[in-house]
């Protein structure tokens, strides 16, 4: 059951006035994905996360109206930091030409 004021989009009214019957029905199949990341978190550190991206079509029956939508939503199945062998040393070369480079790891 829904409330009328709802229907209407605005938050005054919102869960005010008589209930209106609705029904929820999925279409058609859920359509999944899943989808891997690599981020770089550090010299020596990634982290691997694993998402699973669910989409699915929803019709919402009114008695005056169908509302057909596509809800789509992520969610994160594996979150995993893999760790690396840490350098002896360590140079931030960003911004450096082959003119001073040679200079600058002599």
């Amino acid at each position: 059951m829904l409330n009328f004021g709802s229907l209407m989009g605005s938050k005054i009214f919102s869960g005010l006035g008589p209930e209106i019957p609705i029904k929820l029905y999925t279409s058609g199949t859920v359509e999944t994905k899943l989808r891997s990341e690599f981020q770089s978190t550090g010299i020596n550190q990634t982290i691997h996360r694993l998402y699973l991206d669910v989409i699915c079509d929803v019709s919402v029956l009114t008695p005056y109206d169908v509302i057909n939508d596509k809800i789509s939503n992520e969610v994160v199945l594996i979150e995993n930091v893999i760790v690396g062998i840490v350098p002896t040393t360590y140079y931030n070369l960003e911004g450096m030409d082959s003119n001073n480079l040679y200079d600058t790891v002599k």
